[in-house]
């Protein structure tokens, strides 16, 4: 697109000071005629861009509008080679191009900015994907970025919860990578809704177009959506005494339980508040410390954890 060509002559002038129109050419694989046309738009535009003659010549931005052009800092250029992890670039198509993208970019920033970024290159590694999670099913995710990049509504067959299949029609707005699964923002009846993609069992881009809600930023809204998504989670909360020899493991395992606060320890035992998702997750989790995890409240408590361990025992007496 011309746009882009424009944008990228800027910053190409920008970088490296001065370069002829057919440096320039041979940088954007364009002819010398093509770029001769883009410096007449920008100067049309405005842009101070100036042509020196002779043996050094080329075309350069006057120094007061290089300084403004772009704001970016040490810490800005190291962060552009923070790339997300090749899986979630693999997902979106993009993956080959990774090395080839940071070589450019790293050909094309100033000289006293590029050791830093190559070291930050050479340094940090982004991995968004789970020890020993299978990969979600992401078949419908070609079709929804196609919806998504043409702003073309979407028909969806998306399967719920609990298993049953709804036939939607949304309007996809964009897509989320939360670790390594991705997560559809659209909105369905004119209300903005989260579709996971290795649910959708079923896509179709649709010819009809649509308008994006005005001044919408995925980012923020994303962000909003997951407190108001935690806030909703169903909370059941045990009052108990840890013993001290599993603190370390209660503390360290935050998959099933969230330690609300715990207080100054009585001896051997540490009063604490624990946080579960609902009542038999509470009661698996504590039969699973036996002896070391008190129950004070709620009261009853107690006695359904006993029941499950009688049923346990009853289970393997009888086999």
């Amino acid at each position: 697109m011309r746009a882009d060509r424009l944008i990228s002559i800027m910053i190409l002038l920008q970088n490296r000071g001065k370069m002829t129109a057919k440096e320039l050419a041979n940088e954007l694989e364009v002819s010398d005629r093509t770029i001769l046309r883009d410096m007449d738009a920008l100067t049309n535009a405005g842009i101070p861009i100036v042509s020196q003659r002779g043996k050094e010549g080329g075309w350069l931005l006057l120094d007061n509008f290089r300084s403004k052009l772009s704001g970016l800092n040490i810490d800005d250029m190291k962060s552009l080679f923070l790339f997300p992890s090749g899986e979630l670039l693999e997902d979106l198509g993009l993956n080959n191009q990774l090395l080839d993208t940071r070589q450019k970019l790293l050909a094309a920033i100033p000289d006293t900015y590029r050791n830093e970024a190559q070291a930050m290159w050479e340094r940090i590694y982004i991995d968004s994907g789970t020890w020993r999670q299978p990969k979600e099913k992401k078949d419908a995710l070609n079709i929804v970025q196609q919806a998504v990049w043409e702003s073309k509504k979407l028909k969806i067959f998306y399967e719920q919860a609990d298993g049953e299949q709804k036939e939607r029609l949304i309007e996809p707005l964009g897509l989320v990578a939360k670790g390594n699964k991705w997560y559809l923002v659209a909105v369905r009846n004119e209300e903005l809704r989260n579709y996971r993609v290795s649910r959708i069992q079923n896509a179709k881009v649709e010819d009809e177009t649509f308008k994006r809600p005005l001044h919408f930023n995925l980012a923020t809204y994303w962000e909003q959506s997951k407190v108001e998504f935690v806030q909703n989670l169903p909370k059941y909360d045990v009052q108990v005494e840890i013993h001290t020899e599993i603190i370390n493991r209660i503390n360290f395992t935050g998959k099933f339980v969230k330690v609300i606060k715990t207080e100054n320890p009585t001896g051997d035992w540490i009063p604490a508040t624990l946080r579960f998702n609902d009542k038999q997750e509470a009661i698996e989790f504590i039969l699973g410390f036996a002896n070391k995890i008190k129950v004070i409240s709620p009261k009853n408590l107690p006695d359904k954890v006993v029941s499950l361990a009688m049923s346990v025992i009853d289970f393997y007496n009888n086999e």
